[in-house]
C-alpha cells in the first residue's frame, strides 16, 4: 500500500518528533531524502518522490549529533532553514489567542457548540508556567474544561475543578 511519501505526492509531508527516530530509521530516512525515492515495503520497485519534507522536534539535534544519538548527515541534510519557535512558557502573550483558537478546534473536533472563555479564566491561564507539553498540555485542558462543564462560558471554577490547580 502507499506510505506517507507517496500520499504525500508533490505536497508537504510534515514529520514530527523527527528527534525521537531510531539511528536504523535515521539512516531509511536519509536515503529516501537522497535518492528522492522510496521502496514500498515488500515491494521491488522504487518510486520517485517530489515531495517536500518539514520536520519538527524539541530536542537539540546538533547536541544530539554530539552524542551520536542522531545522524550527522541527517542533520545538514534537514537543517536547511530553521525556524525556532520559543516554547509558550516563553510567549504567554500568546495564550489568549490559542485558546480562542483550540476552543474552536476542540468543538468541531467533539462535534459540539462551541464555548466561550471569560476574561478571568484565560488569566489564570496565562499566569500559568507551561512547562510540561506546552500548546499541547493547554489543548489538553482545554479539552477537559469543554467536556467537564455544559455551561457554555468555562470559568474560573471550570479551569480549576478540571485540575488546573497547581498555580503558584
Amino acid at each position: 500500500r502507499r506510505g506517507a511519501f507517496e500520499n504525500a505526492g508533490s505536497g508537504t509531508l510534515f514529520l514530527d518528533e523527527v528527534g525521537e527516530l531510531p539511528l536504523p530509521a535515521q539512516a531509511k530516512l536519509l536515503r529516501v531524502l537522497e535518492d528522492r525515492k522510496v521502496t514500498r515495503l515488500g515491494g521491488d520497485r522504487a518510486f520517485a518522490i517530489s515531495a517536500r519534507v518539514v520536520a519538527a522536534t524539541n530536542r537539540d539535534l546538533e547536541k544530539d549529533v554530539e552524542a551520536a544519538r542522531f545522524r550527522q548527515d541527517l542533520f545538514y541534510r534537514l537543517n536547511v532553514h530553521t525556524l525556532r519557535v520559543p516554547s509558550l512558557r516563553e510567549r504567554l502573550a500568546d495564550v489568549p489567542v490559542l485558546v480562542e483558537h483550540l476552543l474552536r478546534a476542540i468543538a468541531s473536533h467533539l462535534r459540539i457548540r462551541p464555548k466561550t472563555i471569560a476574561p478571568e479564566a484565560v488569566a489564570l491561564l496565562s499566569a500559568y508556567d507551561w512547562r510540561k507539553n506546552n500548546v499541547r498540555e493547554l489543548r489538553n485542558c482545554l479539552e477537559r474544561m469543554m467536556i467537564a462543564t455544559d455551561a457554555a462560558i468555562i470559568t474560573v471554577m471550570v479551569v480549576l475543578s478540571a485540575g488546573i490547580n497547581y498555580w503558584q
